[in-house]
C-alpha cells in the first residue's frame, strides 16, 4: 500500500466523520467551497480551539529542555506501557462483546478491529469520531445493527465513568496531598465524592428503568405522538429506549453484570499501570496512588471534543495535575510527561486503526453513506436482531 493511497483512505475517514452528506470534498469541485466550510463549521471551530489550547500549553516552555527530558526517559518502560495499552484495547473489545451479548452474538476479532478504528478516528477528528464505531461494526459483522452498537457504547461509557469515579474516590481515602496544597485538595475530594454519589444514583435509575422499560416506552410513545414532533425523531427516541432496555438486561443477570464489571476494572488497571510506568520512565518519585490521581485528570480532559485526541486540553490538564503533586519539578518536565502519556494512550489505536482500515475490505461508498446524517438516522431507527423479542421475554 503506497503512502499516497493510505493517506487517501484516511482522508476519506476524516472528512466522512464530520461531513453531513455527499462525496468528500465535493464542494471544492462544484464551486461550493463556502457551503462546505459552513456545514463543517463545528469541526473547524474545535480545531481552532485545539490549536489555541496547544499554543497556551507550549508558549512559555523551553522546548530544548522538553526534548532533553524525552531523551532521558527510560525507553523500556515506555515500550511496556504501550504494550499494556494494546492489551487495554483488547479488553475493551471483550467488554463490548459482553455488553452486546443480551442483544446479539458478535465476533471478538471484529470488535477489536472496530475499537481501534474508532479510537483512531477520535484521535484524528475529535469526539465527532465516536459515530465511526457503531457504523463500522455492522459492516464487519452483519448480525449487529448500528442502533445496538450505539446503545451498548453508551452503556460502555456508563461503566467507564463508574469505574473511573470509584477508583478516583477510593484513592482519595488514603491519598496524601503535598504540603501547602491541603485547601485545593479538599475541593478536589469534595468533587470526587459528589461524582461517586452521582454514579450510584445513575446506576440506581438505570436499574429501575430496566424493570419498567416496557411501561416507560409506552408512556414516551404516547407523549411523543404529537403533530409538532417529527415522526423520525420519535422513532429514534423509541428505538434507542428499546435498545437500552435490551442492553440493560445485563443488570438483571448478576453474573453478566459481574462479568462486565470485572472486564471494566481489568481495563482500567490496564490504563492506570501504563500511566504509572510513563511517570516512572521520567524518573519521577511517584507512587501508584499518585498516578491514579493524575490519570483521573488526564482521562476527564480527554473527553474535550477537539481533534487530536483532546489535543491541548489533555496536555494542559495532565501537566497541571503533575505540577500540583510535584511543585518542585520544571514545567518542561511536566510537559514532556504529558506528551508522552498522550502518545502512549493513542498511538496503539492509531497504528491498529490504520491497519484494520486499510485491510478491512470495507465498501467506502457504503461507509460514507452510513456516516451521513440521513442514513445514520435510518440505521438507528432499525432494530437490532431479536432486541424486541428479548425485551418481551424479560
Amino acid at each position: 500500500m503506497r503512502g499516497s493511497q493510505l493517506g487517501g483512505y484516511y482522508c476519506i475517514l476524516i472528512v466522512s466523520s464530520f461531513r453531513r452528506s455527499g462525496p468528500a470534498f465535493a464542494g471544492f469541485y462544484d464551486g461550493q467551497a463556502l457551503n462546505y466550510f459552513r456545514r463543517n463549521l463545528n469541526f473547524f471551530i474545535l480545531l481552532a480551539v485545539a490549536v489555541l489550547i496547544l499554543w497556551f500549553f507550549g508558549k512559555d516552555l523551553d522546548w530544548q529542555q522538553v526534548r532533553t527530558a524525552f531523551r532521558a526517559a527510560d525507553p523500556l518502560l515506555l515500550i511496556v506501557s504501550v504494550l499494556i495499552i494494546c492489551l487495554g484495547y483488547f479488553l475493551r473489545a471483550v467488554r463490548w462483546q459482553v455488553l452486546l451479548a443480551p442483544i446479539t452474538r458478535t465476533d471478538l476479532k471484529e470488535l477489536f478491529a472496530t475499537t481501534t478504528v474508532g479510537f483512531a478516528a477520535i484521535f484524528l477528528v475529535g469526539r465527532a469520531g465516536e459515530i465511526v464505531r457503531p457504523m463500522w461494526l455492522p459492516m464487519r459483522d452483519k448480525r449487529v445493527r448500528p442502533s445496538a452498537a450505539l446503545v451498548t457504547l453508551g452503556l460502555e461509557r456508563i461503566f467507564d465513568l463508574a469505574a473511573l469515579v470509584v477508583l478516583f474516590a477510593a484513592n482519595l481515602v488514603w491519598f496524601t496531598p503535598p504540603a501547602g496544597r491541603e485547601e485545593q485538595f479538599a475541593n478536589v475530594s469534595l468533587a470526587g465524592y459528589l461524582m461517586l454519589v452521582g454514579v450510584v444514583i445513575g446506576f440506581a435509575l438505570l436499574f429501575v428503568y430496566q424493570h419498567v422499560a416496557e411501561w416507560a416506552i409506552e408512556v414516551v410513545g404516547d407523549l411523543t405522538d404529537r403533530r409538532f414532533i417529527p415522526g423520525r425523531i420519535r422513532k429514534i427516541i423509541l428505538s434507542l429506549m428499546r435498545q437500552l432496555a435490551a442492553a440493560l438486561a445485563i443488570l438483571k443477570d448478576w453474573k453478566q453484570a459481574a462479568l462486565a464489571s470485572f472486564w471494566t476494572l481489568a481495563l482500567w488497571f490496564a490504563i492506570s499501570i501504563p500511566t504509572w510506568f510513563v511517570l516512572l520512565a521520567f524518573d519521577m518519585p511517584i507512587t501508584f496512588s499518585d498516578s491514579l490521581f493524575i490519570m483521573g485528570f488526564a482521562v476527564v480532559s480527554s473527553v474535550v471534543p477537539t481533534p487530536g485526541g483532546a489535543a491541548g486540553a489533555f496536555h494542559t490538564a495532565t501537566a497541571a495535575s503533575l505540577l500540583f503533586l510535584k511543585p518542585d519539578i520544571r514545567n518542561e518536565e511536566a510537559a514532556a510527561m504529558a506528551i508522552a502519556m498522550h502518545l502512549v494512550y493513542f498511538a496503539p489505536a492509531l497504528f491498529f486503526g490504520i491497519y484494520y482500515f486499510v485491510h478491512g475490505d470495507i465498501n467506502l461508498q457504503r461507509f460514507r453513506s452510513l456516516l451521513s446524517s440521513e442514513h445514520a438516522v435510518d440505521e438507528i431507527e432499525s432494530e437490532s436482531p431479536n432486541s424486541e423479542e428479548r425485551v418481551r421475554q424479560e
